[in-house]
């Protein structure tokens, strides 16, 4: 009997498994069966790997607080991703089992969903999609969540995510129009009215409506149950107060951040505080309190992640108090603080040094700065394009300044009695000594406390009484005994000699140095510490030394007008132009260095300014600067030989594409006329006729120069808006293709000359035109240069190829005209491109070569 039950229990049992598996069949058993498998099987290890995928986005997330928080801790990327690319594979779980849900477990049974997990599978597909950034299949499954399951309880969930997909796919107008009959319309739940206002917010923040934001986010955090989310909504109001100027509130918003203290992340209390402290202006009366705060913060154990900010916040505190030296060693703590991801803060950290020694008149210094700005920025951002600017203003400023300095430190040496000079060097290399026995025995101590703690650990132990090349301890001490004493050294005869360099690699360059930082090939360490040596260096031709003079004297003279010209430096100027004035200059500096020092002392309204003026009337009454002071309104259009003759007479040169000439004379006025204010005119006519004959590359060189040279003259001015907007436009080196003879356009017939046979492009010129005048054509002829060998005689406005190539046939075959002159067809964007490029043989190879 007992048997009998069981089997009975068994079949009973796997009758009604089996027909509980039908998802046709509308029945109690069949509908809770699949709901709970949907629940408690796939869509519970899909909704574990959903959570996974979510925590992972957050590990890796970092949000920059430098600009104002999107509401989700999201990142989001340009790309719009589709299914069939590599995604993360937590989402891709997560997605399968919301599919195997839906697959297995829908119970559609005329029309209408019978099974009450489905509205979840369907749910958490789309969220998975969202959160890879595949936003048109999300918006999908949303959508027909609420198309399909009219009756869940689901919906106002849909909703949201959808709006949210909307708000992601740039429809943030679409969003808010639904979100505001949603709540209109339906009742919700506390969170998701937190969660609708939060959607709402993000759109208006990208609709550049702030104020509106700010609304939408207060109702968010009042509402939220999360506190993470409240502080970050707090936060982001903090954010937007600022931007509208409105710093009280914005003060008020992290105070309730920092309120918040440990039920938040407190990356927002922390930058709530620094964000107050950047709010309020400092003053002799909260001077104390603002540096005991910062204090605090600073010495908080639980602050440390966060100590770069804080580091550049304090630095930031001592330089606007005028303590610069706490500034700026607060600022190199910050940068060693900071992580390499942090590139962000690392430029800012770096850009305030630059800006504080260009401030100090420390050019070169700065320079360097700036440079590492620039490897912290994203190219071509605005911000990087504004550094890298003022970078190559400093380049020539750096130059100059490197040939002053190695100019002053030859002459000074060499301007020494022989016994001062013997023992400058003396000192000098015990110097070097000093050093080089400090820095070894600093290296010999390291060494050994690493190899005593290595002794003491499991594996030196493992290696005591080991014969001396299997013991790993006895070994690297010896190896870094060798090197501390003979540096490296190739394995070869005499490797002992006196005039093998020691050599190490360099961290900067990873190329092999000495120990003092010379290159190896340079000294020795005979050479390094021999008295002889240096004194050998120093020149004893009076020649030598006069053109280290010279070129001292040019630099300074530069370094006059970059300091006067582009960095509006007056004081600076005026000192390296009377140095150049009292270092016996060549003939050429004296005269423009007594006239720019004029109009710095005019515009300064220094006294000194009329007695520059009677010594330029007194010493160079012939000259043209003289008579300008004499008589500032003198017109010298009457003047063959002054500047602007010369510029009126290469301007017509240029006009008849004598590029060469007007190259050229350009560059013999600009050496006669330093100083002029026409040199900029010359700098530019230059530049335009490089452009003409040598082609995109130069052009843009030569135009950067006069921008860069020039910036506050109409010529740099017009230099630098031809960089950022013309040049862009001629970038292009993408030849159109030819192939549809009867296509519209401009066309045009191109007869090929070198410049040697310029005789026979003006006769082809002249019966050219007789012929077009004789059809009754309206076409244009005319001879254009194309680089320093060839030029071209062009006929001009052709509908279509066709007529083009019709032209050349017909004045080939008349009889009339027989003109046999080697010619190709081509259209006029494309001989645009060839001219501007240079790229003739590209042509021909792409275009008018048969293709096989």
């Amino acid at each position: 009997m007992k048997l009998q039950h069981k089997i009975l229990s068994v079949v009973t049992l796997s009758t009604l498994i089996l027909g509980s598996c039908s998802t046709k069949k509308d029945a109690f058993i069949n509908r809770n069966w699949h709901a709970l498998n949907t629940k408690y099987n796939t869509l519970y290890n899909g909704n574990i790997a959903f959570e996974l995928g979510r925590e992972e986005l957050n590990s890796s997330y970092r949000d920059d607080y430098w600009e104002v928080l999107p509401v989700e801790r999201l990142q989001v990327t340009d790309e719009i991703k589709l299914d069939s690319e590599d995604n993360n594979p937590n989402f891709i779980l997560a997605e399968e089992k919301a599919t195997k849900a839906i697959q297995k477990h829908s119970m559609d049974i005329k029309d209408e969903e019978r099974n009450p997990q489905t509205d979840e599978a369907f749910l958490l597909l789309g969220k998975a999609r969202y959160f890879d950034q595949r936003y048109i299949p999300a918006l999908e499954a949303f959508n027909y969540v609420l198309r399909k399951y009219t009756e869940s309880n689901k919906l106002n969930e849909a909703t949201i995510w959808r709006e949210k997909t909307n708000m992601r796919l740039d429809n943030p107008e679409v969003a808010i129009k639904n979100l505001k009959r949603l709540f209109k319309f339906e009742s919700l739940k506390d969170q998701e009215y937190a969660d609708a206002n939060a959607v709402l917010a993000q759109c208006f923040i990208n609709l550049k409506a702030p104020d509106t934001a700010i609304q939408k986010l207060k109702i968010a955090q009042a509402y939220t149950k999360k506190s993470a989310e409240k502080g970050r909504y707090l936060f982001i109001i903090g954010q937007l107060y600022n931007n509208l100027g409105f710093k009280d509130s914005a003060n008020y918003a992290y105070d309730k951040v920092i309120a918040l203290n440990r039920r938040s992340p407190r990356v927002y209390m922390i930058n709530a505080h620094l964000k107050k402290i950047q709010n309020t202006e400092i003053t002799s009366t909260n001077k104390e309190d603002l540096l005991e705060y910062l204090t605090d913060l600073e010495e908080n154990r639980e602050n440390r992640p966060f100590l770069d900010k804080i580091y550049r916040e304090i630095a930031q505190f001592h330089l606007a108090n005028q303590s610069d030296s706490i500034a700026l060693a607060y600022y190199n703590k910050s940068l060693r603080a900071t992580p390499q991801e942090e590139r962000k803060l690392n430029a800012l950290n770096y850009q305030s040094l630059a800006d504080y020694y260009f401030d100090k008149d420390e050019y070169k210094t700065s320079g360097a700065y700036y440079d590492s700005t620039l490897t912290n920025l994203v190219v071509n951002s605005k911000k990087y394009r504004n550094i890298k600017k003022k970078l190559d203003n400093l380049e020539d400023v750096i130059k100059y300044e490197d040939i002053v300095q190695h100019a002053d430190s030859v002459i000074t040496i060499y301007e020494m009695p022989e016994a001062e000079r013997k023992a400058y060097f003396e000192d000098y290399i015990a110097e070097l000594k000093r050093k080089q026995e400090e820095e070894a025995e600093a290296e010999l101590k390291r060494t050994n406390a690493g190899f005593a703690a290595f002794a003491e650990s499991q594996g030196g132990k493992q290696n005591k009484g080991k014969f001396y090349f299997y013991n790993i301890t006895s070994l690297g001490y010896g190896r870094n005994d060798f090197k501390t004493q003979w540096g490296d050294r190739t394995l070869e005869d005499d490797w002992r000699w006196s005039n093998k360099a020691r050599t190490l690699v360099s961290e900067a360059t990873g190329t092999e140095v000495t120990s003092t930082g010379q290159n190896v090939e340079d000294l020795t360490d005979d050479q390094k510490f021999s008295l002889d040596f240096y004194l050998e260096q120093i020149p004893t031709d009076v020649a030598e030394i006069d053109s280290l003079r010279t070129e001292r004297n040019f630099a300074n003279y530069q370094l006059g007008l970059i300091y006067k010209e582009k960095f509006k430096d007056n004081l600076l100027a005026a000192s390296k132009l009377e140095r150049v004035l009292a270092s016996n200059p060549e003939e050429r500096l004296v005269l423009p260095s007594k006239y720019n020092l004029y109009k710095i002392y005019e515009e300064s309204g220094s006294p000194l300014m009329d007695n520059m003026k009677q010594d330029i009337i007194a010493n160079h009454p012939d000259t043209r600067y003289a008579e300008i002071l004499l008589n500032p309104q003198a017109v010298l259009e009457g003047n063959t030989d002054s500047p602007d003759a010369h510029y009126t007479s290469l301007f017509k040169l240029y006009q008849q594409q004598e590029y060469l000439q007007v190259i050229t004379g350009s560059e013999n006025y600009i050496s006669r006329y330093t100083g002029d204010p026409i040199v900029p005119k010359f700098e530019m006519l230059k530049a335009n006729s490089i452009g003409r004959l040598q082609g995109y590359e130069a052009f843009k060189e030569a135009l950067n120069y006069v921008a860069l040279t020039y910036p506050n003259n109409p010529e740099g001015k017009k230099a630098e808006e031809m960089v950022s907007e013309q040049l862009p436009k001629l970038e292009n080196q993408q030849f159109s293709p030819e192939t549809d003879t009867a296509s519209k356009g401009n066309w045009k017939v191109v007869f090929p000359f070198k410049i040697r046979d310029n005789e026979k492009a003006l006769e082809l010129k002249k019966r050219l035109e007789e012929v077009v005048k004789d059809l009754n054509y309206k076409n244009i002829i005319s001879k254009d240069i194309y680089n320093l060998e060839d030029q071209f005689v062009v006929v001009h406005g052709f509908r279509s190829k066709d007529f083009a190539l019709g032209f050349a046939e017909l004045i080939k075959n008349n009889r009339d005209y027989r003109i046999k002159d080697e010619n190709f067809v081509v259209l006029s964007n494309n001989y645009k491109i060839i001219q501007v490029h240079k790229n003739l043989k590209s042509y021909k190879a792409q275009i008018l070569t048969p293709k096989p």
